[in-house]
């Protein structure tokens, strides 16, 4: 099994895409930045549970492949059906968000991976957004990645409409067009606190939404 994890999490990304690109007509926008070779680690804002494929979709294969999705253990590793999909086909890294109750260390599961080479699809919000808000407040964990590895890049990636296309508790997607606006890399400046860099984190973020575009033109 060990051996056809790769290989099956390989066509399962690919057909994913696929069928993102089918259901969405999806489009990366690289407005400041270009796919690359190098260790990223990609944020997004959250508004469903396909946030990762529709990002995902959007990258080259290549890049595609060593690139895992940051995911929540207590809703994707809740029961052995969840964590094959999660886990097992889609290649995502669980960690635990209860700091209260959590057995082990969720910076070190995503340090691992990133020292391995490859790259993190990571939602700062720490929870899928259902507020009128365009953006939740940033947790704390984008700051400590920063800060752990600061020659990894850090890319703001804006995903536009799918709250509307998997709306909360719906099974079935809704056909609409997506865009993917990735942004210029950002990194923490000399003696910037955590939560100077989380709220200008969220601001370079926030300034991809063309929703905030249209209401200042």
């Amino acid at each position: 099994m060990r051996v056809l994890k790769p290989a099956l999490r390989s066509v399962t990304a690919t057909v994913l895409a696929a069928m993102a690109r089918v259901v969405t007509g999806v489009r990366p926008i690289w407005s400041g930045t270009s796919p690359s070779r190098g260790r990223r680690i990609y944020f997004a804002n959250h508004a469903s549970h396909a946030d990762f494929v529709l990002l995902s979709a959007c990258l080259p294969p290549a890049e595609r492949q060593r690139t895992r999705a940051i995911a929540a253990a207590d809703y994707w590793g809740k029961t052995r059906l969840r964590r094959l999909i999660s886990v097992d086909l889609l290649g995502a890294v669980l960690v635990e968000r209860n700091w209260v109750e959590r057995k082990s260390d969720p910076l070190e599961a995503m340090l691992e991976v990133l020292d391995s080479g490859q790259s993190l699809i990571f939602f700062p919000e720490g929870t899928r957004n259902m507020t009128d808000e365009p953006l939740l407040r940033f947790r704390s964990g984008l700051y400590n990645l920063a800060v752990a590895r600061p020659d990894v890049e850090l890319v703001p990636c804006w995903l536009e409409n799918m709250s509307r296309v998997l709306p909360k508790g719906e099974f079935l997607p809704v056909p609409l067009l997506c865009r993917v606006i990735f942004g210029a890399p950002l990194a923490p400046h000399p003696e910037e606190d955590r939560r100077a860099f989380l709220d200008r984190a969220r601001s370079a973020l926030l300034a991809l939404d063309p929703r905030q575009s249209r209401a200042f033109a």
